[in-house]
């Protein structure tokens, strides 16, 4: 796996070798940019942005964005290997300035926050594919305000997921990329 664009354009970043993480596949990180980047419906740009990457594995997500110029990514994972593999990754890019690593389930981190703590631009959700509590997670993340009021939300699902996404989300646009589906929402 390598970061796309920007100032670590080209370099490789690790993966954990078991497979406990779905590491988002290029080609999909690719066009995700991609839309954030050109689409007419997304009013936030990622240059100077704040992610937030839930369920963040190797951080690819995460170190692509810092690449292309965000001022801050805040990574959330609590599996120790993927967790390992995400430092060596930050340490390798020398961009620890931008990072902050949290090892904590995704869940007990929103949980734990209040209204307001952090608040983001960008929140990259990317749970396993077999995680059946995204709205819980969604209202909450909702419900404390953490994404700002341009920012859009990007959830990661398998594309046959019938997960019905709760109606206080305003999903902007859709796509499928192979058996992934790309939610963009507000």
């Amino acid at each position: 796996m390598r970061i796309i664009s920007g100032k670590f354009k080209g370099k490789k970043i690790n993966l954990p070798k078991d497979k406990n993480t779905r590491p988002l596949r290029d080609l999909v990180k690719e066009s995700i940019f991609n839309v954030i980047e050109h689409s007419n419906k997304i009013k936030i740009k990622i240059s100077e942005s704040i992610i937030l990457d839930l369920f963040s594995g190797s951080g690819s997500f995460g170190l692509e964005a810092i690449s292309r110029g965000a001022n801050k990514c805040h990574f959330i994972e609590n599996y120790s290997n993927a967790l390992e593999i995400l430092s060596k990754n930050v340490k390798h890019l020398k961009c620890e300035d931008y990072c902050n690593i949290t090892n904590l389930d995704s869940f007990d981190f929103i949980e734990n926050l209040q209204t307001k703590e952090l608040e983001t631009d960008i929140i990259f959700l990317d749970p396993p594919f077999k995680e059946k509590k995204i709205n819980f997670l969604i209202e909450k993340i909702l419900e404390k305000k953490i994404l700002n009021k341009n920012g859009i939300l990007i959830l990661h699902r398998h594309k046959n997921d019938d997960i019905k996404i709760t109606k206080k989300l305003n999903i902007i646009d859709s796509r499928n990329y192979g058996i992934s589906k790309i939610l963009f929402a507000n």
